[in-house]
């Protein structure tokens, strides 16, 4: 699968798009409105990051997420976990079928401030990757990456040592399929764990009030976890 979809378009977006684009990748990348998202000024009153990043990577297609779900023969989903069932309504159902759907992001919860906690009615006995699946039936859903700063996700040898990835999903050729595709990325096989059906997705969406507070007490997220025993 040469054609990469990724419905949306922040840090996390960027991030995969420039290297799966540097990996020989066709890439497309999603957003809500495309004009407004190149328009919209900065913070600073300047360019705004996906205008001046997207000026810099102009071999990468961008898009609406309708579009880019279109485009993609993979999709990934890296929208903002809370938004995500919405981004995907967006994408278009047709567009996801037959399709595998990886889904990064996760349930975050920032109503009551920082640091979050997680969406109540996609956590404990649910996740943000089964009411995805349940959502989006004939899409193949699998559940990775989602555990740790974008920056590892694409490249987990910018930290020494041997660190985990995890993956669930109900589909077993999708999940063969990804882990492959992680393999592209650089992670091991002995560096990825299976943890099952999609219903593991409850667990390691959970890791992320606990990475959160690491990264605060750190103040940086070049960090991962490990198993041992």
């Amino acid at each position: 699968m040469k054609k990469i979809a990724i419905l949306g378009s922040g840090t996390v977006g960027q991030t995969f798009a420039t290297r799966l684009n540097a990996l020989g990748y066709e890439v497309m990348i999603g957003t809500r409105n495309l004009q407004e998202k190149l328009a919209a000024p900065g913070k600073d009153g300047a360019k705004n990051g996906f205008a001046q990043w997207h000026e810099k990577n102009g071999t990468i297609k961008a898009g609406t997420f309708e579009e880019a779900a279109a485009f993609g023969e993979m999709i990934l989903n890296v929208s903002q976990g809370a938004n995500s069932i919405a981004v995907l309504n967006l994408a278009k159902a047709k567009n996801l079928e037959g399709k595998i759907l990886v889904d990064i992001s996760n349930p975050l919860d920032f109503s009551k401030g920082m640091p979050p906690g997680l969406v109540p009615e996609l956590s404990n006995f649910n996740s943000l990757g089964e009411e995805i699946q349940k959502t989006f039936s004939n899409a193949k859903v699998v559940k990775t990456l989602n555990t740790m700063w974008c920056g590892i996700m694409v490249d987990p040898s910018i930290i020494k040592g041997d660190h985990i990835n995890y993956i669930c999903g109900n589909d077993e050729a999708a999940k063969t399929t990804v882990k492959e595709f992680l393999n592209t990325l650089g992670w091991k096989d002995q560096n990825i764990l299976d943890l099952g059906d999609l219903s593991s997705a409850r667990g390691t969406e959970a890791v992320l009030p606990v990475w959160l507070r690491i990264y605060g007490a750190k103040k940086m997220g070049a960090f991962n976890f490990n198993i041992v025993s």
